[in-house]
């Protein structure tokens, strides 16, 4: 499935056990509970479906929308 906005809510969801509707855009997600391991295990997902990011570039800015702006951007970017 590639990337889009509704599936960056879902595996942020997935890797916190927790139904995709629940999130907000905006919500910090280190509040609700995401940790390094997660951030990372995110990280590699996103690699396997041919975006590049970073575990700093996630934490930076660790909400739904930063994380789609990046991806969106990286994807125009041809994945870089």
């Amino acid at each position: 499935m590639p990337l889009s906005h509704e599936r960056v809510r879902e595996d942020v969801a997935d890797v916190l056990s927790e139904q995709s509707a629940e999130i907000s855009d905006d919500e910090n997600l280190l509040d609700r509970g995401l940790d390094s391991i997660r951030v990372m295990s995110l990280v590699e997902r996103w690699r396997a479906a041919g975006v590049s990011t970073t575990f700093i570039e996630l934490a930076e800015q660790p909400t739904v929308a930063a994380w789609w702006r990046l991806i969106s951007d990286r994807m125009e970017d041809g994945g870089r």
